[in-house]
């Protein structure tokens, strides 16, 4: 069994692409709660709108998806 993964610059790439993933997550994530015509987190959390919440994880889930295809190509 070699040790390839541990070599810097595969580390390095790995810690790149997680953090692009992350920001183009929070990226779309901010452009759906601007196209909503509420708040998102007041609707979820104060509120406890129970099928938004649904449907945000929904969401959450199809971005990780997409971020995740474009990554590994």
């Amino acid at each position: 069994m070699t040790l390839d993964w541990l070599k810097p610059e595969i580390i390095l790439g790995s810690t790149m692409y997680a953090v692009i993933g992350v920001v183009i997550f929070w990226v779309a994530f901010v452009i759906v709660d601007k196209l909503t015509p509420y708040h998102l987190w007041e609707e979820l959390v104060e509120r406890k709108n129970v099928a938004l919440a649904i449907v945000v994880g929904a969401m959450c889930l199809s971005i990780g998806h997409i971020v995740a295809a474009a990554i590994h190509g």
